[in-house]
């Protein structure tokens, strides 16, 4: 179980990391030949990149420098295949710490409000707690499948605390289940909106910060191009990876990281794991899924 540590984020205390399934040994890179010729395709399921490439040619167009025509969730593995050739070629540093270690596997299968009460639960909890205190909270709603917006709306603070669910945290879920019933928020709109503004609606629920938004966006809708600023383990890791003397400032991560995009979930991942190497294969994340 990683250490947590606090770092403030509008009305959240954040732990110091997360940590994420790990799976077996990434795939590969092919590099492209100098003789011109077109490169293939990466997957029957993936975008199709095209790269021409020609003696005369001053520097040769490397593949870095073509970005898949639309990016998808990092829910296959021929997704995260594309993001690591793309970061190994875009970062001589990264692709060292991609090559010693398994790559990364996002999974769930909850619902986005679903997702989002276990999230508000989680915060500033040990592992083990939470998951006990989640557990009682199913069972108040019925079941994992009725964990919804009327159900927890109809749970009083008294019930709530009972299962062990602070007073604060009882009035968070509460105001995530109103938004949600009066149609502010809703599983298949947080679906369909681009980051940013997920990031505007949902840091208008109480009890939900940048944090908590970019863990979300990362262990539940596996978006690709997700880079938490604000996550120490992912500074820290960054600041190992680039041998700086202090820990970079949300500001400097993003000049840093740039070179990533669109893939900033995959390098924060290997941040964590920089971080924090598993003890096994089987190391899962400890607060978001």
């Amino acid at each position: 179980m990683v250490k947590r540590a606090k770092v403030q984020s509008q009305t959240e205390t954040q732990p110091e990391m997360a940590t994420a399934i790990i799976s077996k040994n990434p795939p590969n890179f092919s590099k492209i030949p100098f003789r011109a010729r077109k490169a293939r395709k990466l997957s029957s399921k993936s975008p199709t990149v095209q790269v021409s490439v020609s003696v005369n040619e001053n520097p040769p167009l490397k593949l870095s420098s073509v970005l898949p025509q639309t990016l998808k969730p990092l829910t296959s593995k021929p997704e995260i295949e594309i993001a690591l050739n793309y970061l190994r070629s875009s970062d001589p540093l990264l692709a060292t710490l991609i090559d010693t270690h398994p790559p990364p596997e996002f999974k769930s299968d909850s619902l986005p409000f679903q997702s989002l009460s276990r999230s508000i639960i989680y915060q500033q909890l040990a592992y083990k707690a939470a998951n006990s205190i989640y557990t009682r909270f199913v069972t108040l709603c019925g079941g994992e499948s009725l964990v919804i917006p009327d159900s927890v709306s109809s749970l009083s603070a008294i019930q709530l605390r009972e299962a062990g669910v602070s007073g604060r945290k009882a009035s968070y879920l509460h105001d995530l289940a109103e938004k949600f019933r009066n149609g502010c928020l809703s599983d298949s709109s947080i679906l369909e909106m681009d980051d940013e503004s997920l990031l505007r609606m949902l840091t208008m629920v109480k009890g939900i910060g940048v944090w908590t938004v970019h863990m979300f966006m990362i262990f539940s809708l596996q978006r690709p191009d997700v880079l938490p600023v604000g996550d120490l383990g992912v500074r820290k890791g960054v600041q190992r990876l680039y041998g700086l003397k202090e820990v970079p400032r949300p500001l400097e991560m993003e000049k840093l990281c740039e070179k990533w995009k669109p893939y900033r979930t995959v390098g924060a991942w290997y941040m964590w794991r920089l971080m924090d190497p598993p003890k096994s294969n089987t190391h899962h994340i400890s607060s978001i899924t």
